[in-house]
Order: C-alpha cells, then sequence, then structure tokens
C-alpha cells in the first residue's frame, strides 16, 4: 500500500483506524478502540474512530473534529513539522503525548523533527 501521511505524521496505511474504516472491519475498529482507551487514559468507542485519512480521496468522515487537521490544513502546510510554530504549538504537542513511544518516534521522523 502506498504511504497516506496525514498531517500529523502518521502513516495511514499502517494506522488501525485508517484500515478498519477503509475495510469496513468492525472488529478492528473495536479492538482499536479497546487499545485508544487504554493508552490515551480515557474511553474510546468504535463510534468515535471514524478516520479515512485526512489527506485521502476527499472522505474527511471526523477530520473536522480533529484539532491537528483543523491547523494544518488551514495554514496550508503539508505537515505539522513543516509549521514554523512546531515546537510551541500546543495542538501537536498535545497530540504527541497520547502517542506510544514507538509511534511518537516515527511520526517525528516522518515530519522531520527528529
Amino acid at each position: 500500500m502506498e504511504k497516506l501521511i496525514g498531517y500529523c505524521g502518521i502513516d495511514c496505511s499502517e494506522c488501525d483506524a485508517y484500515l478498519a474504516m477503509k475495510n469496513n472491519d468492525q472488529t478492528l475498529l473495536e479492538k482499536t478502540a479497546a487499545e485508544w482507551t487504554k493508552t490515551h487514559g480515557y474511553n474510546i468507542t468504535p463510534e468515535m474512530i471514524n478516520c479515512v485519512s485526512c489527506k485521502g480521496n476527499g472522505k474527511k468522515h471526523r477530520t473536522s473534529e480533529c484539532e491537528v487537521y483543523k491547523c494544518a490544513s488551514g495554514k496550508g502546510v503539508v505537515n505539522c513539522g513543516a509549521c514554523d510554530e512546531y515546537k510551541t504549538c500546543k495542538t501537536i504537542n498535545d497530540f504527541l503525548e497520547e502517542c506510544p513511544n514507538e509511534l511518537k518516534k516515527h511520526i517525528l521522523e516522518r515530519i522531520g523533527q527528529r
């Protein structure tokens, strides 16, 4: 699958939420919600996960609710790492704080911020 990098730096082709939505896989959606609930420390239901990539084929289900999407797309940057305000940006840094360390490392590499 071709890489599809979101504004936040996640490779959608490796993201269970994206894959579950793309393939209409309810089991994977439920598994992802349970994992994210554990990782993020608050309840996430399968209905709350509704992403088909903010840079995908025009289907942007809940991207309007994503603060990273709203900020980066509004500024016209390719991803958050290309923004002049990246290092002090509360939006991307709050997002990164919720990511597991390995995912955070990959995100920072993809957006050019190591």
